[in-house]
């Protein structure tokens, strides 16, 4: 017959007492551990400890639904391109918009020295240092076609006839944001206050 022990009275009590200084012990060491791990970055959203800095935002471009009527001569604000350049490059004024997502939309009129035009309607975006058409002015002359439209791609600089850059770097924006409201630009532009001339005085 095997040997079983029992234990009675006191004997008991300081068993269990033994058991549950343990078991609080434990928990103690855990609770230290989780403190310490806390204190770590992390990328997972936790509530109030999330790091702003690693959450990334979509970026999403207004619609377009809308677009400007055509450009009247007499709202038109000529910019340098090139000293070079046989064509001229003017901003129809009442084009011009800033939208909450730093695009800064535009109509660009470029005119060659035989007085052909040629009419887009644009936007810049800041941050990214692209640009974009929406559309260009129809072979009647009489209003917008879309179909000339396409996504934003990489300013080119260089070129003679890179007037987005010009219009990036002069005039639009200044820290991979719009420099202020459609107003404002259309100030600097009338009265050829390029971002170079305002940070040098």
């Amino acid at each position: 017959m095997p040997l079983r022990a029992y234990v009675f009275g006191n004997d008991q009590l300081k068993i269990n007492a033994s058991f549950a200084l343990v078991a609080a012990s434990a928990a103690v060491l855990a609770t230290f551990a989780g403190c310490g791990s806390s204190k770590q970055p992390s990328n997972k959203d936790d509530g109030v400890f999330t790091y702003l800095l690693d959450r990334k935002t979509k970026w999403v471009e207004n619609k377009v639904d809308t677009l400007p009527p055509l450009p009247q001569a007499s709202n038109l604000m000529q910019f340098v391109v090139s000293q070079n350049m046989p064509l001229t490059f003017a901003v129809d004024k009442n084009s011009l918009s800033v939208g909450d997502d730093g695009v800064v939309r535009y109509t660009i009129v470029a005119t060659s020295a035989g007085g052909a035009r040629n009419v887009n309607y644009e936007g810049i975006r800041c941050d990214t240092y692209e640009w974009r058409r929406y559309a260009s002015i129809n072979d009647d002359g009489t209003g917008w076609d879309r179909g000339t439209a396409f996504e934003f791609k990489r300013i080119e600089n260089g070129e003679l006839n890179a007037y987005q850059a010009a219009l990036y770097q002069d005039y639009f924006c200044a820290n991979k944001l719009p420099v202020g409201t459609a107003q404002q630009i259309a100030s600097h532009i009338q009265y050829k206050r390029t971002q170079t001339s305002i940070n040098t005085r």
